[in-house]
């Protein structure tokens, strides 16, 4: 692993953004948001831009099954289909529509626990991925503290109400950044309506997500409303705009709508995307007709600007010793990855700018040969 750095100064951030003067809205105070507890972070940095109470413990309904669900996805083998035992269904609250014996697979589990909240596919998916309630309590404690999140105790997969299960909005804003990371959880919380086939035997059903301000805010894509009676309305989401990801929580809020379209008209209008263009890197080519070949960055550099300031980021890049030919334009051989401090903010694909052909002719060794000789050089003089 080779690191590269980059420390860049106001000036080279202002010209790389090809942005001008922008105004900012009015920062909301305290009091105009009505939730107890609340905070505003841009997605890649987990970067604080607006806060009531964040770090407070507070029950957080069913905003849980974030945490339910990614564990679910990432236990794998997501299509396969089982039955569902009685453990699942005898619940309270919000419902899928699952009955015992009903046929399902995992992935229907989590598209029934993001869209209609299904608290019987919280259960269900619990006994499935930790073999009981209390297993997969366990799981996910241990997965909220790889994650940091110090002030979270989790013990129902489904959010009801226990005096020992709570949480705070900026540790909830930290796993959700982290979930948004996994493809499948972002590609369900973001749909309105998703058509399942399940029971027995299955049938074809609609389910439809509880998040309203999916069509009531432009650029919300996703994640998760809660309510109890002693939580209140909770509500997590995430916004996009302009290359910019905001993540937004609040807890025990009863205006959770307008609470989270305030805040993202204020976070939109204190952050944006700066583009720092390409970056490159030579590598040592062998068996080729060039004796070095550039790689590329495949798509550009991008770091958010927030509350008119660039975070510092750092470069690494991890790339073969010897890249050996043919090589063809294009082609993936490496990969960039870009920090905030110790947090990764994006990994980028590193691809040949050129096309290397073999060379031929005094001195050529085949591919083989070639790497058969620096491996043995490797060994005796590492």
């Amino acid at each position: 692993m080779k690191r590269l750095s980059a420390f860049f100064t106001a000036i080279a951030v202002f010209i790389a953004s090809g942005a001008g003067i922008k105004v900012s809205a009015a920062a909301p105070t305290q009091s105009d948001i009505s939730a107890k507890a609340a905070v505003l972070i841009e997605a890649s940095t987990g970067q604080v831009i607006w806060g009531k109470g964040e770090n407070t413990c507070l029950p957080m309904a069913s905003t849980t099954k974030i945490m339910s669900v990614i564990l679910t996805l990432e236990s794998g083998d997501l299509d396969t289909e089982f039955t569902v035992d009685s453990s699942a269904v005898h619940t309270e609250g919000s419902s899928m529509g699952l009955r015992e014996g009903d046929i399902v697979s995992k992935r229907d589990l989590c598209i029934g626990m993001l869209l209609p909240s299904g608290n019987d596919a919280a259960n269900c998916a619990a006994v499935r991925v930790g073999g009981s309630f209390e297993g997969f309590a366990e799981l996910m404690n241990a997965k909220a503290s790889r994650l940091g999140m110090t002030s979270t105790h989790f013990v129902t997969p489904s959010g009801l109400h226990d005096e020992k299960h709570y949480s705070t909005a900026k540790d909830m804003a930290m796993l959700t950044s982290y979930a948004l990371k996994n493809p499948d959880f972002s590609e369900i919380c973001s749909q309105k309506t998703m058509k399942l086939s399940f029971g027995n035997p299955p049938f074809d059903r609609w389910l439809t997500n509880t998040n309203k301000l999916l069509s009531k805010y432009e650029g919300c894509i996703g994640v998760k409303t809660g309510f109890t009676d002693e939580a209140g309305r909770c509500l997590v989401s995430a916004a996009e705009k302009n290359g910019v990801t905001l993540i937004c929580v609040t807890l025990n809020a009863p205006d959770d709508w307008n609470d989270h379209t305030k805040l993202y008209d204020y976070g939109f209008s204190v952050t944006e995307s700066c583009d720092m263009g390409a970056v490159s890197y030579e590598c040592v080519s062998f068996g080729g007709n060039t004796e070095k070949i550039t790689l590329v960055t495949k798509r550009n550099v991008t770091i958010p600007k927030i509350l008119g300031k660039c975070p510092e980021v750092t470069y690494s890049a991890a790339v073969p010793q010897r890249v050996y030919a043919p090589v063809f334009e294009g082609e993936q051989l490496g990969i960039l990855t870009v920090k905030c401090g110790d947090r990764i903010i994006d990994e980028i694909p590193l691809i040949s700018a050129d096309t290397m052909t073999v060379k031929v002719g005094d001195g050529y060794k085949p591919d083989i040969i070639a790497r058969s000789v620096d491996f043995v050089k490797e060994l005796l003089f590492k």
